[in-house]
């Protein structure tokens, strides 16, 4: 009988641990924009782009591969009809070119979209509050299969475009 309270009591404390696990593991995602840790240091920095796709709070900014920081807020400019999406970036990485270029990217073929920042080569670098002017959307592969499908259905056929008057042979 107390082996068997035992047991039942074993099972159950390795369940609750599992689902703090979870629960812990589920809010350190970017999406949940919710962490336990604490907020970390940098400067601040902004750019437009015409289309940023399913980017989210809490995605990755990139230089070479290298994780320099994180996009911290997103929002809609009613003036230019841009996204300006906020980014920090860690305050180690403060010798980056101002003329810099910031694409949105994904990793791999269908995850998450990050922020991908190619150095320029000014001698003056970002700052807090600095705007970066070169920036390259997101590519929304729904966009480029419909673009593919639109122009196969554009061109003829191989039977369309072949003439239907034959000539007749000279007598």
């Amino acid at each position: 009988m107390q082996s068997n309270r035992t047991l039942e009591l074993g099972t159950g404390l390795f369940v609750l641990l599992g689902f703090a696990a979870l629960f812990f593991l589920s809010m350190q995602l970017p999406q949940s924009g919710l962490r336990l840790t604490g907020a970390k240091s940098g400067y601040h920095i902004n750019a437009e782009f015409d289309n940023i796709g399913d980017l989210k709070v809490g995605a990755p900014v990139t230089m070479s591969g290298v994780n320099m920081g994180e996009v911290d807020r997103i929002r809609f400019d009613q003036k230019t009809y841009k996204a300006v999406v906020g980014m920090r970036i860690d305050s180690q990485y403060n010798q980056i070119p101002d003329d810099s270029f910031a694409s949105i990217n994904t990793q791999g073929l269908l995850g998450g979209k990050y922020i991908g920042l190619s150095p320029g080569g000014s001698d003056t670098f970002l700052k807090d509050g600095s705007h970066i002017d070169q920036t390259q959307s997101a590519i929304v592969l729904e966009n480029l299969i419909n673009k593919l499908f639109a122009s196969f259905a554009s061109k003829p056929s191989d039977s369309q475009s072949q003439s239907t008057d034959k000539e007749e042979p000279k007598k």
